[in-house]
C-alpha cells in the first residue's frame, strides 16, 4: 500500500508541471556536487534563438530552507542548443573556522564559463553539498528546481522511495559526490516544488569527479533534422549590475580581441584589450558593452554600475 501511495503521490508531482510547455526555456542540463569545492551547475538552451541571461539567477536553499536563498545572478548570451557550466571558482584554501575549505581542481576550475571569487562569506551560492535545493529563476520566478525547496533530506537525496528519496533508510546518495546529467528526453524544468524529489527520474549518475562533459548536452529538443548554428556567440559576464572598483569578466566561445565600453551618451568611454572590465573609473549608471571578437564579429549587452 505504501508504495502504491508513493507512485501516486510522485505521478501527481510530475504532473503539475506538465503546464510548461517543452523546448521553451532554459533548464539544469547537469548537476555537479564533487570533492572539495567542485560544485557546479549546468544550464542548457533547449530553444531555437539566443537567450540574453540578464535576470536569470541560480539560487541555493541550505539545509532545508523554503526562504532566503543565496543567489547568483547570471549575464551574458546563450545561443540555441549550447550548454554553460557556473560553479564554484575558490582557488585557494579558506579557513572556514570549523574546518578548511580546500581549493577546487583545476580540472574542473578550467571547464567553467563563469565562477564565484570563493569567497563563502560574500557568496555561497556554489557551497552546495548534496542536501542543498537549487533553483534557476527568471525574473523571481522559478523555471526549474533540482531537489525540494523546504526539504532537508539527511546527507543527501537517495533512490529509497520507501525513505521519500531521503537517506533515513540509508539509501545509496545521487546528490552527494555525484555528477548527475539530464537526460536527453528532458524537454524542460520543474517549475512545481515536487511532493517528494526522486533524482532517477530525470537524471543519469555519473561517477564521483566526472567533468569531461560539463559545458555540453544532448536534448531530444534538437533535432538531426534542426538546424543550428555551431558557430553561435555563447558568452557570460559578471557581475552585473556591478559596484565602482570591482572588476567584470566576460567569457565567451569564441576569442575576445577587444571590449569598448560606451556610455548612454554614445560615447566611447575606453577600449580593453582583455575579457576583464575595470570599474574604478566608471560613475554610476548604465554602459554598453561592445564586445568584439577576432573572428570580426561584434556583439554589445548593457553594464550597469552601481
Amino acid at each position: 500500500m505504501k508504495k502504491i501511495l508513493l507512485l501516486i503521490i510522485t505521478s501527481f508531482a510530475i504532473n503539475l508541471n506538465a503546464q510548461m510547455v517543452t523546448c521553451t526555456e532554459l533548464f539544469i542540463s547537469e548537476y555537479i556536487e564533487g570533492p572539495a569545492q567542485n560544485n557546479a551547475i549546468e544550464i542548457y538552451n533547449p530553444t531555437n534563438s539566443s537567450i540574453n541571461l540578464g535576470g536569470y539567477t541560480i539560487n541555493r536553499y541550505s539545509n532545508g530552507a523554503s526562504s532566503g536563498p543565496e543567489s547568483w545572478q547570471l549575464g551574458g548570451v546563450i545561443a540555441s542548443g549550447q550548454a554553460i557550466a557556473v560553479g564554484n571558482g575558490q582557488l585557494d584554501s579558506i579557513d572556514l573556522g570549523t574546518y578548511w575549505s580546500v581549493p577546487v581542481d583545476p580540472v574542473f576550475f578550467s571547464l567553467l564559463d563563469y565562477h564565484c571569487n570563493g569567497d563563502y562569506n560574500t557568496n555561497s551560492t556554489f557551497y552546495f553539498n548534496g542536501n542543498d535545493a537549487m533553483t534557476l529563476e527568471k525574473s523571481g520566478n522559478i523555471i526549474d528546481i533540482f531537489g525540494k525547496v523546504g526539504e532537508d533530506p539527511g546527507n543527501a537525496w537517495t533512490d529509497d522511495a520507501t525513505a521519500g528519496y531521503t537517506d533515513a533508510n540509508g539509501g545509496t546518495w545521487w546528490t552527494k559526490r555525484q555528477t548527475l546529467v539530464r537526460k536527453s528526453s528532458v524537454k524542460k524544468g520543474v517549475i512545481t516544488n515536487p511532493i517528494l524529489f526522486n533524482p532517477t527520474l530525470e537524471y543519469d549518475s555519473l561517477p564521483d569527479a566526472t567533468y569531461s562533459g560539463m559545458g555540453s548536452h544532448t536534448c531530444d529538443c534538437i533535432s538531426i533534422g534542426t538546424s543550428i548554428d555551431e558557430n553561435a556567440i555563447s558568452y557570460v559576464m559578471y557581475p552585473n549590475p556591478a559596484n565602482i572598483g570591482s572588476t567584470v569578466t566576460i567569457n565567451s566561445n569564441a576569442k575576445i580581441e577587444s571590449i569598448d565600453v560606451v556610455n548612454i551618451l554614445g560615447e566611447k568611454v575606453f577600449t580593453q584589450i582583455s575579457n576583464k572590465i575595470l570599474t574604478t573609473n566608471l560613475a554610476r549608471g548604465t554602459y554598453i558593452i561592445n564586445i568584439r571578437f577576432t573572428d570580426g564579429r561584434i556583439i554589445n549587452n548593457k553594464l550597469i554600475i552601481e
